[in-house]
């Protein structure tokens, strides 16, 4: 996969989760941070950044619970450690922050 194909699919990946957490009824604020960069804040302070990271070719998430990178495999977006889908974790990530439970979609 060259540079712009993994720049092209990440941020169509970041452009989903942005409209699956407004659609969620999530209480917290989405905002892109500029080129690569996501944002959700919580109303307790927290938040969850979901970036792109070009050199890995990876989107890397952190939450208050740890740090998760996905890799594309051809289909979707996987963590290099579970093997758990990007919007499944980030349905946790984002629920339990919330305390409310949260599909992303």
């Amino acid at each position: 996969m060259t540079p712009s194909e993994f720049d092209s699919l990440a941020d169509a990946m970041l452009e989903r989760i942005a409209r699956a957490v407004e659609a969620s009824g999530a209480d917290c604020d989405c905002e892109p941070k500029g080129s690569g960069v996501l944002e959700l804040e919580f109303a307790d302070g927290s938040r969850i950044v979901v970036n792109r990271h070009s050199a890995a070719r990876q989107i890397w998430v952190a939450a208050r619970s740890g740090g998760y990178h996905f890799r594309w495999d051809g289909s979707g977006w996987v963590d290099t450690r579970e093997g758990g889908e990007l919007l499944a974790a980030l349905s946790k990530l984002v629920s339990e922050q919330s305390k409310r439970a949260v599909v992303l979609r």
